[in-house]
């Protein structure tokens, strides 16, 4: 499974980095991303794909990243097979 975030509904919100910091993280332009392990889908932390980059999801964290995509109020967090 994979995760991604659509940049143009996060409302910066934090709550998917409070849910699932392994996975999600609140950078300095108010935006959640996506990583995986130490890379940061964004281009602002070398990331060519930038926000468009899919994070690959540990099996450990699949539950608490639905958690996250429910619980999110801007609804952007999308999980894909």
């Amino acid at each position: 499974m994979k995760v991604w975030i659509d940049q143009d509904l996060c409302t910066g919100d934090g709550l998917c980095e409070e849910i699932a910091p392994d996975v999600f993280v609140l950078l300095d332009d108010g935006l959640a991303y996506v990583r995986e392990g130490a890379t940061i889908m964004a281009e602002s932390k070398g990331n060519a794909q930038g926000a468009a980059g899919m994070a690959t999801i540990p099996e450990s964290q699949l539950d608490i990243v639905v958690e996250a995509a429910e619980e999110c109020p801007g609804e952007c967090i999308f999980i894909e097979p």
